[in-house]
């Protein structure tokens, strides 16, 4: 005979969560749109759903378990069914609520141009909440170095002393995948320095993270590299504004006209602050949908507001929480000095120097360890 107590805990107790880890489905060859997807599942039940190394979707606990059975390529009744049990529900409403994520899902995936992070309109689990079995993203810094125009910076070349090669950065970008990271930014220093970059674009895109570059977009003025990084898999660009240099605007005309989500980085100084509001009417003017902006200038700080809000205005999408490249001008942004950690630092991303050490987030010169040489339980340690 069922006792009281094993009714209550039937009836009011939340399913067991599925078992955490990765899971991925691949289209079949007949299938014209040719899509991938890769499920993370949190311990916690919450989970990221990767579409074609291009996007993730942040989903909670009941969207993560719909995502899995779709990932699963189970029978749509048979979904129905266990859902229908598992939560108590009728099954038209399972059936309703299953049908509503697929139809969305096939939305996303024939949409170019997606933001590297999305979030639909449904119920989801907060990002950066709840336990983790690894960070979503790593910023890899593949060097300090800079143009010869452009004065060395604040980068800490006195304790990076070495670049790893291309091989060892596919071991990390290899670590980082098995470890659950789905997402990778190249930054630097100016990363098109590395001949090799390409060559690790490709290699994320093969083992299907979404990768992204950080950099001062003069190599992208030539058409036939930017099409070429293109072509190796990469996802979205940041590019850094210089804008005394022509060849800045060239490139930034060139990704605009590539398939390519973009954000462009405004660093405020002395030098620019007063050009800073028709800098940024000319780029939302350009097509520009998406700003970052820093100062290392305390000074600054009121003309830094006040282009946020001008910012607003423009109906620019205001990003936060990527690394600014390291250069002259803007080695870390003011709000990360004032401010301290920066939400998600060393627990939503981690950031590794040239030579594979690992930082909670640049500028935060606190070294967890070295992604080449050191196991990832050293690194990852969420309770940090």
């Amino acid at each position: 005979m069922t006792s009281i107590r094993e009714a209550f805990q039937r009836f009011f107790s939340s399913p067991k969560p599925l078992p955490a880890g990765m899971y991925h489905y691949q289209a079949p060859p007949d299938d014209p749109r040719n899509y991938r997807l890769h499920l993370r599942i949190e311990p916690d039940g919450s989970g990221t759903l990767i579409i074609n190394a291009a996007t993730i979707l942040h989903l909670n606990h009941t969207a993560t378990e719909y995502a899995y059975y779709i990932v699963q390529n189970e029978p749509v009744e048979q979904v129905v069914s266990k859902v229908a049990a598992r939560y108590k529900v009728s099954k038209d409403q399972a059936r309703q609520d299953y049908q509503s994520l697929i139809d969305r899902i096939q939305s996303l995936i024939n949409t170019p141009d997606l933001d590297p992070e999305t979030f639909l309109d449904f119920e989801r689990k907060t990002p950066f909440s709840g336990a983790l079995i690894a960070p979503y993203r790593l910023d890899c810094a593949l060097t300090y170095r800079l143009p010869s125009d452009e004065p060395s910076g604040s980068a800490p070349t006195d304790r990076v002393k070495r670049e790893l090669t291309a091989a060892e950065w596919k071991t990390i970008l290899d670590k980082a995948w098995a470890a659950g990271i789905p997402h990778v930014i190249f930054t630097g220093g100016e990363p098109t320095l590395r001949e090799d970059l390409p060559e690790l674009i490709e290699h994320a895109e093969a083992n299907s993270q979404i990768a992204g570059l950080l950099s001062d977009g003069l190599r992208l003025a030539d058409q036939a590299y930017l099409n070429r990084l293109l072509q190796t898999g990469l996802d979205h660009l940041m590019l850094v504004l210089h804008p005394g240099h022509e060849q800045t605007w060239i490139a930034l005309q060139n990704a605009l006209a590539a398939d390519l989500k973009m954000a462009v980085h405004l660093t405020l100084t002395p030098q620019n602050v007063d050009e800073g509001p028709g800098l940024l009417s000319r780029l939302a003017e350009s097509g520009v949908k998406a700003i970052s902006l820093s100062s290392i200038d305390p000074t600054l700080y009121d003309a830094l507001q006040a282009l946020r809000s001008q910012a607003a205005h423009l109906k620019l999408e205001l990003v936060w929480n990527l690394p600014v490249p390291y250069s002259t001008q803007n080695p870390i942004a003011l709000e990360t000095k004032e401010y301290g950690h920066t939400l998600g630092a060393g627990r939503a991303w981690l950031y590794v120097e040239p030579d594979g050490d690992v930082l909670p987030e640049q500028g935060i010169n606190q070294v967890l360890g070295n992604f080449l040489i050191d196991p990832w339980e050293k690194i990852w340690k969420p309770g940090r």
